[in-house]
């Protein structure tokens, strides 16, 4: 893989390097923050009813047979399958039309159909609709996600120093931890505070309707965030040759190809986080549903500070050992944490969600800029939204599924890090596979 063409127009200059942020540069990454923390507050609560509610509800004729939990696990990944869809239509608007006017439409997209699914009747109320219905939002969810990413970290990215990239970009993935938290926490005050019943029966529905909130918020800050720099530039000297997309494939797919894969890793550790280990923990060890919410908590701060502190030191040390040292973490813990997972006491879960985010934000953090200097201006928005497309189905989508039926095979939770450690070592080898050359390249051409 070599660096970027030639083009035959004189680049325009990179933002310039300065120890202060513009007024710009901070409502940029204020727009991408919000953007990604809507998105992921509202796949985290879908992960956490996955765990804890769906299955009865909604694939009642199942009962209580683990048939039924695999399924609710399955719908999860269903809507990975269409993220590289909506990755290829935002990509496409976004390098032809703009950055911004894509993640407004993807904002409200994934909004809407969080809300409905809190509106949703249940099986017992309309059938066999009621799971089908289902799965239509969570597509819909898919298409708006497979876009949201993208455009969010190249607005973040674009508008960085060249010698910040790193942490100008880590902005819109501490809104995977911060939405964590966020739902994490609308979960626990839920689980804690209602009975039992009182949840199974309307109280879960309540943080998907309340992401309306989120999203008119969230649409307030991007509406005054100004077009990417690099996007203006590119405008200015494009010729209406090729369409963005048939370039992005003719020329460019082994790139597409590598940044999925330097995903998958990250991504399907992420989701043992994000839902599994609360499933597995109450519904398997007797865990208290709260204690597991505390514990996932504790681990989304953990992660959050760690995100930070990860994109700036890849500004300093660079992209590709930034992730190498993630996912070489990742892949030790994956087996023997299992064994501390097993002891089903509160102590125990949070200090292997904790050390698990020690190599989950190394290995997610310089995300952004590594896709962004991978990929030439003309492409970059199909490129970084198609490869992480890509990478969420390689990687989380069906990680939560693949996790139980190891379990309901084997009886060991062991063979779930065996599979985790596999996962994360393919990636290491893909991101030690870009050439450093990349790295704090001219994003303009």
């Amino acid at each position: 893989m070599s660096t970027h063409p030639p083009t035959s127009a004189p680049p325009s200059s990179p933002p310039p390097t300065s120890s202060r942020q513009t007024p710009e540069q901070k409502r940029v990454l204020a727009g991408t923050l919000v953007g990604t923390t809507i998105e992921w507050y509202d796949f985290f609560i879908y992960a956490q009813a996955a765990a804890f509610v769906f299955a009865p509800l909604f694939f009642a004729p199942l009962g209580d047979s683990p048939l039924a939990q695999v399924i609710a696990w399955a719908t999860i990944g269903i809507s990975f399958l269409f993220r590289p869809l909506g990755a290829v239509i935002a990509g496409h608007l976004g390098d032809r039309y703009g950055r911004k006017m894509v993640l407004v439409v993807t904002l409200f997209g994934m909004g809407v159909a969080t809300a409905l699914i809190g509106l949703l009747p249940t099986y017992e109320t309309i059938g066999v609709l009621a799971p089908l219905l289902l799965i239509l939002l969570r597509i819909m969810q898919g298409l708006s996600a497979g876009g949201e990413w993208g455009g969010a970290a190249l607005m973040a990215v674009e508008h960085a120093p060249r010698d910040k990239r790193g942490m100008f970009g880590s902005y819109p993935q501490i809104g995977v931890p911060l939405g964590l938290i966020l739902a994490s926490t609308f979960m626990f005050l839920l689980t804690s505070g209602l009975s039992d019943e009182a949840f199974q029966s309307w109280g879960w529905r309540i943080p998907f309707v309340s992401s309306v909130v989120l999203i008119l918020v969230g649409y307030l800050i991007r509406r005054a965030v100004d077009e990417s720099p690099v996007f203006l530039e590119l405008q200015k000297r494009r010729k209406e040759a090729s369409t963005p997309l048939a370039n992005l494939f003719r020329h460019h797919w082994r790139r597409v190809l590598l940044a999925a894969l330097i995903f998958a890793g990250n991504n399907a550790a992420g989701y043992m986080i994000i839902a599994f280990f609360s499933s597995y923990s109450s519904n398997a060890l007797g865990m208290d549903k709260s204690h597991t919410l505390v514990a996932t908590l504790i681990g989304g701060v953990s992660w959050l500070v760690l995100t930070i502190w990860s994109g700036r030191i890849s500004d300093r040390i660079g992209r590709r050992q930034t992730f190498i040292i993630g996912y070489l973490l990742i892949a030790v813990w994956a087996v023997p944490m299992w064994f501390f997972v097993d002891k089903g006491e509160l102590l125990w879960l949070v200090l292997v969600i904790v050390v698990l985010t020690v190599g989950l934000a190394p290995s997610y953090a310089p995300q952004p800029a590594l896709y962004a200097e991978m990929f030439p201006a003309e492409v970059r928005y199909s490129g970084t939204s198609i490869g992480y497309a890509l990478g969420s189905i390689l990687g989380g989508a069906f990680a939560p599924m693949i996790a139980q039926l190891l379990l309901d095979s084997t009886g060991k939770t062991w063979t779930i890090g065996v599979y985790l450690a596999a996962i994360a070592l393919v990636s290491a080898v893909a991101v030690w596979s870009v050439p450093k050359s990349v790295e704090k390249s001219d994003l303009n051409v």
